[in-house]
């Protein structure tokens, strides 16, 4: 009877048995649910991760791309900021330079000036030279075509030697710092050929005189 009684289990030996059966139980629901599934095929699997890379490399081809492009936009910016830089102070030099041209015509009208001449003259020519270093010049416009990019008009007039919309004079030389124009040339244009003045009638006068 004793040797009975000891083979009979507690009843902690019984829960942990229970809970032994139990997790033996889930398992095999996992496997079986497992097995159920609709099996993943590779070749499907290998097509989409291709197709995953080859967007991923797109996207970074793109901001490869635009990130070139701003450095581009942002290189030519400077070189144009830095290229134009002196825009000002040669709009201040200009009019040092109209005086001189100034100076040198005045001298001319005085023969008793020579030697001021000589001096003036090779100050305007070193100016001249420094504007030139700094890519600055003169604007052609005396008998060329009127261009608005270029000249500004402040009077037309007939004219017998210059076709019509050329530009007969220039009363104020203008500048153009590279391929931008610092000030444009004041000008004069022609109209074109000056009109007939009508013939008097002499007949009719001739009749007057003798009425």
């Amino acid at each position: 009877m004793s040797e009975a009684k000891e083979q009979v289990p507690n009843s902690a030996d019984r829960a942990e048995v229970e809970e032994l059966v139990d997790t033996v139980m889930a398992g095999n629901d996992q496997q079986a649910d497992a097995e159920t599934d609709e099996p993943v095929d590779p070749q499907t699997e290998v097509e989409k991760l291709q197709a995953d890379l080859a967007a991923a490399n797109d996207r970074a081809l793109r901001a490869q791309a635009e990130l070139d492009n701003f450095r581009k936009r942002s290189f030519r910016q400077m070189d144009e900021e830095r290229k134009y830089a002196c825009v000002l102070l040669l709009r201040d030099l200009l009019s040092v330079t109209d005086n001189l041209d100034r100076a040198i015509e005045a001298a001319e009208q005085n023969e008793n000036s020579s030697s001021l001449l000589e001096g003036v003259k090779m100050v305007g020519q070193q100016l001249t030279g420094v504007l030139e270093q700094h890519h600055c010049r003169p604007i052609n416009a005396k008998g060329e075509v009127f261009d608005p990019h270029l000249h500004e008009a402040i009077a037309q007039q007939p004219s017998a030697e210059h076709p019509a919309g050329s530009v007969i004079e220039v009363t104020q030389v203008g500048y153009q710092l590279h391929d931008r124009v610092v000030r444009p040339s004041q000008v004069l244009v022609s109209s074109g050929m000056p009109e007939a003045q009508p013939e008097a009638n002499t007949n009719g006068e001739s009749e007057k005189e003798g009425e």
